[in-house]
């Protein structure tokens, strides 16, 4: 059994190759017992700002493993910024120790840093990094990527850019344009409800958003757009072997399905 969130399609790829049992978390969230048991019991999910995302860490809040193996898997796009040391730390708080972690680079979807089109490019071995982790976790391996004084330093710079932004970036961060045509998949394919739609506009709302991206991503006009500057505004990202119909039935806060 893996449980999982995804923005763009790594993360869910990722897991696929790990179980046959797949569980979105935007979807298990609501589950009124949230009690789980198998022999073997995965997280999957990317990182953002070198951390579990927000909705993550709340369902693990909430949940209880009865397991004896527990794993944790890390999808990152470029530095992890010591992520497995992050996690470990916020599972700890939550009483929760898996056997094993480990971190899989994957193109990375954050706009303002990265061109799509160039990550669609680059190799990074995903095939063989994903077969070896599955391999570790069918032997029951028990592992913990060490983390480097480098990898402190890069989060730490983070945290301090992060700090050093106006209090209502995030307020602004988005905004729709006119070639926005009511086809309404923002409003299916954010896991916080963050867009509502009005008439045929959609609408964005700031609360509870974590930036995931997805919805702009997504966008199949490109009418949801960064306030700041992207590296390539006119290409957007989803892993090649999952569709958006997917991506929406797992982060789906509404009714309809596409």
């Amino acid at each position: 059994m893996v449980f999982y969130f995804t923005a763009t399609g790594n993360s869910l790829y990722a897991a696929r190759q790990l179980d046959d049992t797949l569980v979105s978390i935007p979807q298990a969230i609501h589950d009124p017992d949230k009690v789980y048991r198998a022999e073997r019991i995965g997280i999957v999910c990317p990182v953002f700002g070198h951390e579990v995302p927000p909705l993550v860490k709340d369902f693990l809040s909430k949940a209880t493993f009865q397991t004896d193996y527990l794993y944790l898997i890390l999808t990152y796009g470029n530095r992890h910024g010591g992520a497995a040391e992050l996690a470990l730390r916020m599972m700890a708080e939550r009483e929760l120790r898996p056997a094993y972690l480990n971190l899989v680079l994957m193109a990375d979807n954050f706009l303002p840093g990265f061109d799509m089109d160039e990550q669609r490019k680059l190799d990074k071995k995903v095939e063989e990094q994903l077969e070896k982790i599955r391999e570790d976790i069918q032997e029951r391996k028990v592992f913990i990527p060490s983390v480097t004084e480098r990898d402190r330093a890069v989060h730490r710079q983070y945290l301090k850019q992060m700090a050093d932004m106006p209090k209502d970036s995030l307020v602004k961060a988005y905004h729709i344009t006119e070639d926005c045509i009511g086809c309404s998949i923002c409003t299916k394919i954010c896991p916080m409800n963050c867009f509502t739609m009005d008439g045929s506009l959609s609408v964005w709302n700031a609360e509870n958003c974590m930036m995931c991206m997805a919805c702009i991503h997504a966008c199949p006009m490109m009418a949801i757009q960064l306030r700041i500057p992207e590296k390539n505004p006119k290409a957007r990202y989803r892993n090649e072997h999952v569709s958006i119909c997917e991506i929406i039935a797992s982060n789906n806060q509404q009714q309809e399905i596409c």
